[in-house]
């Protein structure tokens, strides 16, 4: 069965394009003809020691990849092939695996690992290979150092594949007395004891029962604190990942031992080497998670029934802990302004005095006052740089009553500094820290404004200015201006910025000329920054948005003039075009809110429209994505005259329902789909069947990603409500879908949160459906097509009611239902509608509810009922 794969697997590898692509042809053709044939050479090569490494490691390679994949769907399937394979030839597969743990060669046994845990990830859950686990710990007392690291290196691999229910506590005790042992400094091999910090920092999800028992806890935290001290680096920083993890994972049994791991930590971030110094700097901004979410979700008053009390580990730790977060400030990298993916010592200390602000509050700003003011104006730009971003740091958490007269102080120093330091990694975090003043303590809720008639100008003519300065200064002060413009969102008739709007546009527009706009994403900034200003503009500025229309189409326009493009100008090309679109859509939104303006904009239309059109044509799926939504707000913006662009515009609707893969696009499109039905109505017949179908079959399809599938539940409700009585000839397809969602949605026990969030938002998708039913279907004679639907709707809403675990939004929307469902069927359901629970346990409940669209919504419920069941 097995054949010869060494030459063919060899010439994969091979440099030369034409050999390379006939082995490939080869080993896809022999594992579509023999797929046992196939696995059992693979696993036969790797286990083999005569054969070269290249191509047992390869082998190893495309073994783990016929047994797992990113898509959900396509995971399942290897899954169901894997299981439905000839039991021998697993056995055999699996001996070769076994067996390749011992090989000396490290790249073949450590690819063996992973295919093992790929098995057992498979297996275990199905009661098959049981014996592994004990194979594997048998193997940890050989003497070779190589046999025992594979062994503990696959132990961790298959902690990360398997979840814990699966491994009997019996087995996860051998695993981690395994683990532990081999951390221990006793261990001679550097290579043994980092396989075991690593297959540590995997098995702890395993250790709950391990962490409640005082003296296994104090073992494990004994020995990862010690191997935080190890002389070998890799080991260090392996340990530390595992002090991180366990300060997430076991917050609440950490008090015993954080005096020790605050001198560990403090030790580590002022000697050890960066990879070490930055998760020791990780392990505090994790405690501040972990206290930020708890005092969050309880507000502050510990309860009884609060899972996990708040140990204030940050504050006991704030006078040794700031100190040292403002030290590491001053270790910054020359070039890290210019470099997207930089991360540094003073970049993680800078984001962990953010989370320390955000989890004590005001308690913060007297340590670090005295930092900022003794080094703010020193000659050394490291030491002006760091006293700026400590203070940027700090403007999240600390209440404004704190902070307004500090910020009050800087900010004319900090316009200075924009203007006139003469490095640029400080007017970078200058702009930064500017940003966030008017992110946190500028908008309509903040009691004394920062910013007034008297500094406005300055502070407009500042940014503007560092708009022409270096790229990554610049898209730093467009994003201080978003934040300057956000703050004035809410201003009624008239904004401070109305004078400078004008200046204000034309500048952004400049920026988004530069030649090196490219860089720092200062050209996307730029355009993000300009569709605010757009967007929380007044009635005053209109003329100015309506003049600036044409200029932005003029710009899309000239990016559709058919020159031959490279590949990488073509992508720079298409994110052009995906900027412009989203630019036009809130131009849209914008002239399309009030009567007067919609009237001038519409000379328009029609030529917007034809971009867009054109936009399609070119075929690039995150172009595709902004001129949908933009084709959205022009559809609700000229309501039932968009008629006139569905000849044209339908077959890009259908092209974006079917792509799966690229599933945002299809969401759009779906969302698309229901303002189209808004602004349409009946007169969006003619494309239903079309669109009815490719929904249906989205909806029936395993291949599209779950989230797309609950706003294609709402916009059925969407297009019921626009056609009306004219949904009858889908309700026999609508109907049996929507109930099978609905009976898979309406329990959720033992769900995670994820899972538990995912199942709410199906439930009100379905919800919306029927809404949008029985509104579309009201004082239709045929409302008594509805009637045999009723019992099952009602079933549904009574088993989501029994579940607990509803959010608002589900609240708000089933009420809905149960009122839409009395009010279309009337006394034909009254008798129905008194049998089920949610008429009154559930009604009642909503009535009495803080939220008030809730209580609306259920006395509107609540009125239809009565009328339901008094006739």
């Amino acid at each position: 069965m097995a054949m010869e794969v060494t030459q063919i697997l060899l010439n994969a590898q091979s440099v030369d394009s034409t050999v390379r692509k006939h082995s490939e042809e080869t080993l896809k053709q022999f594992q579509e003809q023999n797929l046992p044939g196939f696995l059992l050479s693979l696993s036969g090569e790797l286990a083999n020691e005569e054969k070269p490494v290249d191509s047992r490691k390869l082998a190893g390679l495309i073994l783990k990849n016929a047994l797992d994949a990113k898509e959900q769907h396509r995971k399942f399937e290897l899954v169901q092939r894997w299981l439905s394979l000839d039991m021998a030839v697993k056995a055999q597969i699996k001996t070769c695996l076994l067996q390749t743990l011992s090989s000396p060669v490290p790249d073949a046994h450590s690819t063996a690992s992973q295919v093992i845990a790929k098995v057992a990830g498979i297996e275990l859950p199905q009661k098959q290979w049981p014996e592994l686990i004990g194979s594997l710990l048998s193997n940890i007392h050989q003497v070779p150092a190589h046999v025992k690291q594979a062994t503990l290196e696959t132990l961790g691999y298959l902690c990360e594949e398997v979840s814990p229910e699966v491994v009997d506590q019996d087995q996860v005790n051998k695993i981690l007395t395994a683990v532990v042992q081999g951390m221990n400094a006793e261990e001679g091999n550097n290579d043994v004891r980092l396989a075991a910090t690593r297959a540590l920092y995997n098995a702890l999800s395993f250790a709950q029962a391990n962490f409640n028992n005082d003296m296994e806890r104090d073992f494990i935290m004994r020995v990862v604190c010690e191997a935080t001290q190890s002389p070998e680096v890799k080991i260090r920083q392996a340990a530390f990942e595992c002090l991180v993890s366990i300060s997430s994972t076991y917050y609440e049994k950490l008090a015993p031992y954080i005096q020790d791991i605050f001198n560990i930590t403090a030790k580590a971030v002022k000697e050890d080497v960066e990879p070490v110094a930055l998760q020791a700097i990780e392990f505090w901004s994790s405690i501040c998670d972990e206290e930020i979410d708890i005092l969050e979700d309880f507000g502050g008053d510990f309860t009884a029934d609060s899972d996990v009390p708040c140990y204030y580990f940050i504050k006991q730790a704030l006078p040794a802990l700031v100190p040292m977060l403002l030290e590491t400030l001053l270790k910054q990298e020359e070039d890290q302004d210019q470099d997207e993916g930089a991360w540094n010592l003073a970049m993680a200390g800078g984001t962990c005095l953010g989370l320390v602000a955000r989890t004590v509050g005001d308690e913060i700003v007297p340590l670090v006052m005295p930092f900022i003011q003794e080094n703010i104006s020193k000659p050394d730009w490291r030491q002006r740089e760091a006293a700026t971003y400590a203070f940027g740091s700090i403007l999240e958490g600390p209440s404004p009553d704190k902070l307004t007269p500090l910020v009050n102080v800087a900010l004319n120093f900090m316009l200075t500094a924009l203007t006139k330091d003469p490095n640029s990694h400080v007017k970078d975090t200058t702009a930064w820290t500017l940003g966030r003043i008017f992110e946190f303590l500028h908008g309509s809720t903040v009691e004394t404004p920062i910013i007034t008639p008297a500094n406005c100008q300055l502070i407009i003519t500042v940014l503007l200015q560092a708009m022409k300065d270096a790229p990554n200064v610049a898209e730093k002060s467009c994003g201080a201006l978003y934040f300057l413009a956000q703050g004035y969102e809410d201003m009624g008739a008239s904004s401070p910025l109305t004078p400078y709007f004008q200046e204000i546009v034309q500048a952004l527009l400049t920026v988004t000329h530069r030649e090196d706009a490219g860089e720092s994403r200062l050209r996307t900034a730029a355009y993000e920054t300009l569709n605010e200003v757009v967007r929380c503009s007044t009635d005053e500025t209109a003329p100015m948005v309506l003049q600036l229309a044409p200029i932005i189409m003029t710009e899309l326009h000239q990016t559709l003039e058919g020159q031959k493009l490279s590949s990488d100008e073509r992508e720079k090309q298409s994110e052009l075009q995906g900027l412009l679109c989203g630019c036009l859509q809130v131009i849209i939104q914008k002239l399309g809110a009030s009567e007067p303006t919609k009237f001038v904009f519409m000379q328009y239309a029609d030529q917007i429209m034809n971009l867009f059109l054109r936009v399609f044509a070119c075929r690039n799926a995150t172009v595709h994505e902004e001129a949908m939504l933009a084709i959205g707000a022009l559809a609700y913006a000229t309501g039932p005259d968009f008629a006139k662009y569905m000849p044209e515009f339908y077959k890009y609707l259908e092209m974006g329902l079917q792509n799966f893969e690229e599933y945002q696009v299809c969401a759009v499109t779906v969302g698309v789909v229901g303002d189209v039905c808004r602004a349409l109505e009946d007169k969006i017949l003619p494309y239903c069947d079309g669109i009815m179908t490719q929904l249906l079959k989205d909806l029936s399809s395993n291949q599209l990603h779950r989230s797309v599938k609950p706003p294609i539940f709402s916009c059925l409700g969407d297009i019921a409500l626009a056609i009306g009585e004219n949904f009858e000839k889908y309700l026999m397809y609508a109907m049996p879908m929507l109930q099978s969602a609905a009976e898979l949605s309406a329990h959720t026990s033992g769900a995670d949160d994820e899972m538990v969030e995912y199942t709410n938002l199906l439930r009100n998708g379905i919800l919306e459906a029927y809404s949008g039913i029985f509104q579309g279907f009201k004082n239709s004679p045929k409302t008594q097509l509805l009637i045999p639907y009723a019992p099952h709707i009602l079933q549904f809403l009574d088993s989501i009611y029994m579940e607990k675990d509803m959010d608002d939004v589900v609240m708000k929307t089933a009420i809905g239902v149960l009122g839409d469902l009395a009010d279309t069927l009337g006394s034909n359901a009254g008798s129905l509608i008194q049998q089920s629970l949610s008429s009154k346990e559930f009604l009642n409940e909503c009535l009495s509810s803080d939220d008030h669209l809730i209580k609306e919504s259920a006395e509107w419920a609540k009125l239809a009922i009565t009328r339901a069941i008094s006739v």
